[in-house]
Protein backbone atom coordinates (compact mmCIF):
# COMPACT_ATOMS: atom_id res chain seq x y z
CA UNK A 1 0.00 0.00 0.00
CA UNK A 2 2.92 2.14 0.49
CA UNK A 3 4.34 4.11 3.55
CA UNK A 4 3.05 7.59 4.65
CA UNK A 5 5.64 8.99 7.25
CA UNK A 6 5.42 11.42 10.01
CA UNK A 7 7.22 13.77 7.83
CA UNK A 8 5.03 13.31 4.37
CA UNK A 9 1.21 13.60 6.74
CA UNK A 10 1.04 17.58 5.91
CA UNK A 11 2.13 17.12 2.29
CA UNK A 12 -0.91 17.43 -0.63
CA UNK A 13 -2.68 20.18 1.06
CA UNK A 14 -3.89 24.15 -0.02
CA UNK A 15 -3.61 27.12 1.75
CA UNK A 16 -6.77 29.17 1.86
CA UNK A 17 -7.01 32.50 2.25
CA UNK A 18 -10.46 32.50 4.13
CA UNK A 19 -13.00 35.40 2.95
CA UNK A 20 -16.75 36.28 3.13
CA UNK A 21 -18.92 34.15 0.92
CA UNK A 22 -22.35 33.61 0.27
CA UNK A 23 -23.43 29.77 1.90
CA UNK A 24 -26.18 27.74 1.10
CA UNK A 25 -29.20 28.58 -1.48
CA UNK A 26 -32.67 29.42 -1.31
CA UNK A 27 -33.35 27.86 -4.58
CA UNK A 28 -32.82 24.16 -4.00
CA UNK A 29 -33.77 21.89 -1.00
CA UNK A 30 -35.27 23.41 1.97
CA UNK A 31 -32.01 22.85 4.16
CA UNK A 32 -29.62 24.69 2.17
CA UNK A 33 -31.87 27.69 3.49
CA UNK A 34 -31.66 30.49 3.84
CA UNK A 35 -28.47 31.76 2.13
CA UNK A 36 -26.30 33.97 3.95
CA UNK A 37 -22.91 35.54 4.50
CA UNK A 38 -20.45 33.50 6.55
CA UNK A 39 -16.53 34.77 7.57
CA UNK A 40 -13.88 31.87 7.62
CA UNK A 41 -10.22 32.49 8.49
CA UNK A 42 -7.56 30.59 6.82
CA UNK A 43 -6.52 27.33 7.25
CA UNK A 44 -5.10 24.56 5.26
CA UNK A 45 -7.27 21.89 3.79
CA UNK A 46 -6.24 18.64 1.91
CA UNK A 47 -6.09 18.09 -2.00
CA UNK A 48 -7.94 15.47 -1.89
CA UNK A 49 -10.38 12.58 0.20
CA UNK A 50 -8.67 10.61 2.11
CA UNK A 51 -7.69 7.59 0.23
CA UNK A 52 -7.24 3.80 1.20
CA UNK A 53 -3.62 4.04 0.46
CA UNK A 54 -3.63 7.33 4.09
CA UNK A 55 -5.92 5.37 5.43
CA UNK A 56 -4.46 1.52 5.84
CA UNK A 57 -0.92 3.69 6.72
CA UNK A 58 -2.85 4.94 9.92
CA UNK A 59 -3.94 1.36 10.44
CA UNK A 60 -1.16 0.12 10.29
CA UNK A 61 0.67 2.29 12.36
CA UNK A 62 -2.22 2.74 14.93
CA UNK A 63 -4.13 -0.85 15.00
CA UNK A 64 -7.11 1.43 14.61
CA UNK A 65 -10.46 -0.57 14.10
CA UNK A 66 -13.01 0.96 12.47
CA UNK A 67 -16.81 1.22 13.52
CA UNK A 68 -17.72 -0.70 10.61
CA UNK A 69 -15.69 -3.68 12.22
CA UNK A 70 -16.83 -3.60 15.29
CA UNK A 71 -20.34 -5.13 16.12
CA UNK A 72 -22.85 -3.03 17.98
CA UNK A 73 -23.76 -3.10 21.68
CA UNK A 74 -27.21 -5.16 21.90
CA UNK A 75 -27.92 -2.40 24.49
CA UNK A 76 -27.24 0.86 22.36
CA UNK A 77 -29.94 -0.20 20.11
CA UNK A 78 -32.85 -1.90 22.37
CA UNK A 79 -35.04 -4.02 20.05
CA UNK A 80 -32.59 -4.91 17.32
CA UNK A 81 -32.98 -7.75 15.13
CA UNK A 82 -30.01 -10.08 16.81
CA UNK A 83 -28.78 -10.85 13.20
CA UNK A 84 -28.50 -7.35 12.57
CA UNK A 85 -26.03 -6.97 15.45
CA UNK A 86 -22.85 -8.11 13.47
CA UNK A 87 -20.01 -6.07 12.34
CA UNK A 88 -21.73 -4.47 9.11
CA UNK A 89 -22.11 -1.85 6.97
CA UNK A 90 -24.35 -0.19 4.73
CA UNK A 91 -23.48 -1.17 0.64
CA UNK A 92 -25.18 0.49 -2.55
CA UNK A 93 -26.76 -2.36 -4.77
CA UNK A 94 -28.48 -0.73 -7.81
CA UNK A 95 -32.30 -2.13 -8.45
CA UNK A 96 -33.52 -4.00 -11.47
CA UNK A 97 -35.53 -1.37 -12.39
CA UNK A 98 -37.57 1.26 -11.69
CA UNK A 99 -38.78 1.32 -7.70
CA UNK A 100 -40.21 4.58 -5.64
CA UNK A 101 -37.14 7.06 -4.75
CA UNK A 102 -38.65 7.79 -1.29
CA UNK A 103 -37.81 4.38 -0.07
CA UNK A 104 -33.92 4.37 0.58
CA UNK A 105 -33.79 1.09 1.36
CA UNK A 106 -34.43 -0.38 -2.08
CA UNK A 107 -30.85 -0.06 -3.21
CA UNK A 108 -29.15 -0.04 0.82
CA UNK A 109 -28.00 -2.89 2.19
CA UNK A 110 -27.02 -3.92 5.43
CA UNK A 111 -24.21 -5.53 4.72
CA UNK A 112 -22.88 -8.04 7.01
CA UNK A 113 -18.31 -7.92 6.87
CA UNK A 114 -19.05 -4.47 4.69
CA UNK A 115 -15.36 -2.32 5.92
CA UNK A 116 -13.06 0.00 4.44
CA UNK A 117 -11.09 -3.27 3.94
CA UNK A 118 -14.01 -4.37 1.76
CA UNK A 119 -16.35 -1.82 1.13
CA UNK A 120 -18.86 -3.13 -0.87
CA UNK A 121 -18.67 -7.11 1.34
CA UNK A 122 -16.61 -9.61 1.98
CA UNK A 123 -16.02 -10.45 -1.72
CA UNK A 124 -14.76 -6.54 -2.80
CA UNK A 125 -11.18 -5.53 -1.83
CA UNK A 126 -9.53 -2.20 -2.01
CA UNK A 127 -6.52 -3.97 -4.01
CA UNK A 128 -5.94 -1.54 -7.28
CA UNK A 129 -8.07 1.03 -5.61
CA UNK A 130 -5.46 2.57 -3.24
CA UNK A 131 -5.78 5.83 -4.73
CA UNK A 132 -9.82 6.13 -3.94
CA UNK A 133 -11.18 7.59 -1.36
CA UNK A 134 -11.42 5.51 1.54
CA UNK A 135 -15.12 4.51 2.38
CA UNK A 136 -17.32 3.21 5.35
CA UNK A 137 -15.97 4.85 7.70
CA UNK A 138 -17.52 7.08 10.39
CA UNK A 139 -17.01 10.72 12.20
CA UNK A 140 -15.06 8.80 14.73
CA UNK A 141 -12.86 6.98 12.49
CA UNK A 142 -12.10 10.05 10.47
CA UNK A 143 -11.26 12.37 13.80
CA UNK A 144 -8.81 9.10 14.73
CA UNK A 145 -7.30 9.11 11.62
CA UNK A 146 -7.14 13.55 11.83
CA UNK A 147 -5.71 13.31 15.31
CA UNK A 148 -2.76 11.01 13.84
CA UNK A 149 -1.92 13.20 10.97
CA UNK A 150 -2.55 16.59 12.95
CA UNK A 151 -5.44 17.77 11.23
CA UNK A 152 -9.34 17.81 11.99
CA UNK A 153 -12.30 17.65 9.97
CA UNK A 154 -13.62 21.32 8.62
CA UNK A 155 -16.58 22.50 9.98
CA UNK A 156 -19.70 22.94 7.18
CA UNK A 157 -19.09 26.61 6.59
CA UNK A 158 -15.01 25.74 6.05
CA UNK A 159 -16.19 22.83 3.57
CA UNK A 160 -18.53 25.19 1.43
CA UNK A 161 -16.01 28.09 1.54
CA UNK A 162 -13.37 25.77 0.04
CA UNK A 163 -15.98 23.80 -2.12
CA UNK A 164 -17.05 26.64 -4.01
CA UNK A 165 -13.64 27.22 -5.17
CA UNK A 166 -14.18 31.08 -4.93
CA UNK A 167 -16.97 30.66 -7.50
CA UNK A 168 -19.80 31.14 -5.25
CA UNK A 169 -22.12 33.08 -7.70
CA UNK A 170 -22.69 30.44 -10.09
CA UNK A 171 -24.60 27.06 -9.59
CA UNK A 172 -22.26 24.51 -9.60
CA UNK A 173 -18.58 25.35 -8.56
CA UNK A 174 -17.45 25.28 -11.80
CA UNK A 175 -19.79 27.90 -13.85
CA UNK A 176 -24.16 27.37 -14.81
CA UNK A 177 -23.67 24.10 -16.93
CA UNK A 178 -23.42 20.15 -15.46
CA UNK A 179 -21.72 18.99 -18.31
CA UNK A 180 -19.63 22.29 -20.13
CA UNK A 181 -19.13 21.40 -23.69
CA UNK A 182 -20.52 17.82 -22.75
CA UNK A 183 -17.12 17.36 -20.14
CA UNK A 184 -17.57 15.40 -17.10
CA UNK A 185 -16.82 17.79 -14.03
CA UNK A 186 -17.45 15.22 -11.01
CA UNK A 187 -18.16 11.49 -11.00
CA UNK A 188 -21.38 11.74 -10.52
CA UNK A 189 -24.64 9.10 -11.95
CA UNK A 190 -25.89 9.36 -15.86
CA UNK A 191 -28.97 8.00 -16.12
CA UNK A 192 -31.80 7.23 -14.25
CA UNK A 193 -31.49 6.05 -10.35
CA UNK A 194 -30.72 3.73 -9.06
CA UNK A 195 -31.33 1.09 -11.67
CA UNK A 196 -29.50 3.06 -15.09
CA UNK A 197 -26.11 4.05 -14.80
CA UNK A 198 -24.85 4.61 -18.34
CA UNK A 199 -21.27 5.26 -16.62
CA UNK A 200 -20.62 8.01 -19.14
CA UNK A 201 -17.97 9.28 -16.12
CA UNK A 202 -15.99 6.03 -16.40
CA UNK A 203 -17.19 4.99 -13.18
CA UNK A 204 -19.90 3.41 -11.59
CA UNK A 205 -18.52 3.37 -7.44
CA UNK A 206 -15.60 5.41 -6.58
CA UNK A 207 -12.76 7.16 -9.15
CA UNK A 208 -9.35 7.77 -8.09
CA UNK A 209 -8.77 10.90 -6.41
CA UNK A 210 -8.01 13.77 -8.63
CA UNK A 211 -9.42 12.17 -11.83
CA UNK A 212 -11.92 15.33 -13.06
CA UNK A 213 -11.17 18.52 -13.04
CA UNK A 214 -10.18 20.77 -9.56
CA UNK A 215 -12.18 23.85 -8.53
CA UNK A 216 -10.49 27.12 -8.36
CA UNK A 217 -8.71 26.96 -5.13
CA UNK A 218 -7.13 23.53 -7.15
CA UNK A 219 -9.04 21.02 -4.98
CA UNK A 220 -9.56 17.98 -6.55
CA UNK A 221 -13.14 15.95 -5.64
CA UNK A 222 -14.84 18.70 -3.42
CA UNK A 223 -18.12 17.14 -5.64
CA UNK A 224 -18.98 13.91 -6.26
CA UNK A 225 -16.90 10.41 -6.00
CA UNK A 226 -17.46 10.74 -2.02
CA UNK A 227 -19.79 12.84 0.51
CA UNK A 228 -17.35 14.03 3.27
CA UNK A 229 -18.03 14.26 6.76
CA UNK A 230 -17.78 17.62 8.27
CA UNK A 231 -17.28 18.48 12.21
CA UNK A 232 -20.28 20.33 12.37
CA UNK A 233 -23.92 18.78 13.53
CA UNK A 234 -26.82 18.94 11.62
CA UNK A 235 -29.98 20.92 11.82
CA UNK A 236 -32.75 21.46 8.71
CA UNK A 237 -32.41 25.10 8.33
CA UNK A 238 -29.35 27.42 8.23
CA UNK A 239 -29.82 30.15 10.96
CA UNK A 240 -31.40 33.58 10.31
CA UNK A 241 -29.70 35.73 7.67
CA UNK A 242 -28.97 38.74 10.18
CA UNK A 243 -28.89 40.87 7.13
CA UNK A 244 -26.38 43.18 8.21
CA UNK A 245 -22.55 43.78 7.38
CA UNK A 246 -22.22 43.92 10.91
CA UNK A 247 -23.52 40.66 12.21
CA UNK A 248 -22.63 38.46 9.86
CA UNK A 249 -21.08 34.90 11.68
CA UNK A 250 -17.47 34.78 11.61
CA UNK A 251 -16.07 30.98 11.83
CA UNK A 252 -19.56 29.23 12.39
CA UNK A 253 -18.90 25.67 14.10
CA UNK A 254 -22.98 24.46 12.97
CA UNK A 255 -25.62 23.76 15.31
CA UNK A 256 -26.05 22.36 18.87
CA UNK A 257 -25.55 18.44 18.90
CA UNK A 258 -29.47 18.50 20.06
CA UNK A 259 -30.60 20.11 17.51
CA UNK A 260 -29.44 16.84 15.46
CA UNK A 261 -31.30 14.54 16.52
CA UNK A 262 -34.09 12.69 13.92
CA UNK A 263 -37.55 14.10 15.00
CA UNK A 264 -38.72 10.95 12.59
CA UNK A 265 -37.10 8.58 14.69
CA UNK A 266 -38.35 9.84 18.71
CA UNK A 267 -36.93 7.04 20.31
CA UNK A 268 -33.76 6.86 18.65
CA UNK A 269 -31.54 9.64 20.25
CA UNK A 270 -28.04 9.28 17.23
CA UNK A 271 -26.63 12.83 16.45
CA UNK A 272 -26.33 13.59 12.54
CA UNK A 273 -23.56 15.18 11.18
CA UNK A 274 -23.97 17.40 8.24
CA UNK A 275 -22.42 15.61 5.05
CA UNK A 276 -20.89 17.79 2.23
CA UNK A 277 -20.22 17.32 -1.51
CA UNK A 278 -22.61 14.71 -3.19
CA UNK A 279 -21.29 10.97 -4.29
CA UNK A 280 -21.73 8.92 -7.59
CA UNK A 281 -25.18 8.51 -6.83
CA UNK A 282 -26.11 12.14 -6.95
CA UNK A 283 -28.23 12.25 -9.86
CA UNK A 284 -29.96 14.63 -12.36
CA UNK A 285 -32.64 11.96 -11.71
CA UNK A 286 -32.56 11.72 -8.22
CA UNK A 287 -30.52 13.89 -5.21
CA UNK A 288 -29.18 16.98 -7.35
CA UNK A 289 -26.61 17.89 -4.76
CA UNK A 290 -23.76 17.94 -6.84
CA UNK A 291 -23.35 21.58 -5.38
CA UNK A 292 -21.07 23.44 -2.86
CA UNK A 293 -24.55 24.78 -0.96
CA UNK A 294 -25.83 20.91 -0.65
CA UNK A 295 -25.91 19.49 2.34
CA UNK A 296 -27.14 15.83 3.79
CA UNK A 297 -27.70 14.39 7.66
CA UNK A 298 -25.99 11.37 8.63
CA UNK A 299 -25.82 9.54 11.34
CA UNK A 300 -22.80 9.16 13.33
CA UNK A 301 -22.92 5.78 13.76
CA UNK A 302 -23.56 4.72 10.58
CA UNK A 303 -20.79 4.27 7.21
CA UNK A 304 -21.45 3.53 3.76
CA UNK A 305 -19.81 2.80 0.34
CA UNK A 306 -20.47 6.50 -0.77
CA UNK A 307 -18.70 8.69 2.08
CA UNK A 308 -15.47 9.46 3.02
CA UNK A 309 -13.63 12.86 4.23
CA UNK A 310 -10.93 14.99 4.09
CA UNK A 311 -8.56 16.96 6.68
CA UNK A 312 -8.12 20.20 7.22
CA UNK A 313 -5.67 22.37 9.68
CA UNK A 314 -5.16 25.56 10.97
CA UNK A 315 -3.00 28.31 9.96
Amino acid sequence: MGVLTAETKSEGMILLPGGRFRMGSDVHYREEAPAHEVDVSGFWIDRTPVTNREFAAFVAETGHLTLAEQAPNAADYPGALPEMLVAASLVFQPTTGPVRLNDWSQWWVWTAGANWRHPTGPGSSIDGLEDHPVVQVTPSDAEAYAAWAGKRLPTEAEWEYAGWGGNSAHEFAWGDDLEPGGRHMANIWQGEFPHGNTVADGYFRTSPVGHFPPNGFGLSDMIGNVWEWTSSWYADRHAANPGKACCVPQNPRGAALETSYDPAMPDIRIPRRVLKGGSHLCALSYCRRYRPAARHAQAIDSSTSHIGFRCVKDV
